[in-house]
């Protein structure tokens, strides 16, 4: 605040008060020595993305040569043998080209060719996870802390608690059984 002087009115406050205003500073947005980076980093979805659509293209192309493509029925019964209806066959009949493109060409002896799985985006292989399976309340669906230890339902506080506690065991299983975990008795 302003020394209150003898000489001191409005004039003099607001004079000192837009010396000391911070809004009139100037503060630009960034740094001005700031430079953007020279080089794009990109993550694993786009490497992979990028490198499955050029491996697609080679295929395209080879199959689209003249030597491979084939002739048309003149019947115009059955479709052309290299297209497959079947969705799962066509992912593995792909997913074993590129396996063969990446490994090289199979022998034409007619050897088959040991080839090491592959786990794309298309084809997730993986081994089940070591971290712990996460608990949540079956009553809020909140992260539980707390299980109890005579219906094995999970809970998240005091509150839900006594509600676990008034239930009766009709409804206790019915909760179980949403969760998968109920018992059934024959």
């Amino acid at each position: 605040m302003a020394p209150i002087t003898t000489a001191s009115n409005d004039e003099t406050h607001a004079a000192l008060l837009d010396t000391l205003d911070m809004q009139k500073v100037p503060k630009p947005f960034r740094n001005p020595n700031w430079k953007p980076p020279q080089r794009r980093n990109k993550n694993l979805k786009q490497i992979l993305s990028e490198a499955q659509r050029a491996q697609q293209s080679l295929i395209n192309t080879q199959q689209n040569s003249g030597a491979t493509t084939p002739q048309p029925s003149t019947d115009g019964t059955a479709p052309p043998a290299s297209l497959n209806p079947n969705l799962a066959q066509a992912d593995r009949d792909l997913n074993r080209a590129v396996l063969e493109k990446n490994a090289g060409r199979p022998q034409q002896t007619g050897a088959p060719v040991s080839l090491g799985p592959s786990v794309t985006y298309t084809s997730i292989a993986a081994a089940p996870s070591l971290k712990p399976k996460k608990k949540y309340c079956d009553i809020t669906g909140l992260p539980a802390k707390y299980t109890d230890p005579k219906t094995g339902l999970y809970y998240f506080n005091a509150e839900v608690y006594k509600i676990i506690k008034s239930l009766n065991t009709t409804q206790v299983q019915e909760y179980l059984a949403a969760r998968g975990a109920n018992t059934v008795l024959k």
